[in-house]
């Protein structure tokens, strides 16, 4: 007696690589989107925005946001790669003076654009990094990066004479340029002016 043919459920079969090709497409577009909405909430002053916010803004599933990002930490990893590209493609640019004083002046036109872009994801870390592992550590890897370029531009006499390069490096983070735009309320034009004239005096 013929053996019936055994009949397949398409539900068995594995994708065909044109399907998962689309998936694998439509969950790097999610994830970028999920990305992007993180960025934009707390560029509007969302310092701590939740899942629920994120999948609306994002236009996904609450699932979605889970299923990519276990935790809202993960998510702040992404953002902080982000953010790492703003102060990396400042700090790759060639400097058009070759005159350390100068360079100075330099540096204080170029923080300050970068910290006016990063300023927000900053502050909302900032608020999380005393629980948070990874951003107290994100934090501290800023600091470092910031001051081994200054380190890399200034000369000898400047290195050695530590409290003249303390004060440089002070002047020249993002603590004190977030104090004259918000505690001090001044523009971003005056604030560049206040730390150029500041670092001049410094550097002698």
């Amino acid at each position: 007696m013929a053996r019936a043919a055994r009949v397949t459920d398409p539900k068995d079969q594995p994708p065909a690589p044109q399907e998962q090709d689309g998936r694998r497409l439509r969950s790097i577009d999610s994830r970028a989107r999920i990305v992007k909405a993180m960025l934009e909430l707390i560029e509007e002053g969302v310092m701590a925005p939740g899942a629920e916010a994120v999948a609306g803004r994002a236009e996904v599933g609450l699932r979605t946001v889970f299923r990519h990002f276990k935790d809202m930490e993960s998510l702040y990893r992404e953002m902080s790669d982000v953010m790492e590209a703003e102060v990396s493609a400042f700090s790759k640019t060639p400097f058009k003076s070759t005159e350390w004083r100068e360079k100075l002046v330099e540096l204080v036109d170029r923080r300050a654009y970068a910290f006016e872009r990063i300023a927000p994801f900053k502050r909302a870390s900032d608020i999380h990094r005393y629980k948070s592992e990874f951003l107290d550590a994100d934090n501290s890897k800023l600091v470092v990066a910031l001051r081994r370029i200054l380190q890399r531009e200034m000369p000898p006499e400047i290195l050695a004479d530590t409290t003249t390069f303390e004060a440089l490096d002070l002047l020249l983070s993002f603590e004190t340029w977030s104090r004259l735009r918000r505690e001090q309320g001044l523009s971003v034009k005056r604030a560049r002016e206040v730390l150029a004239n500041a670092v001049r005096k410094v550097a002698g």
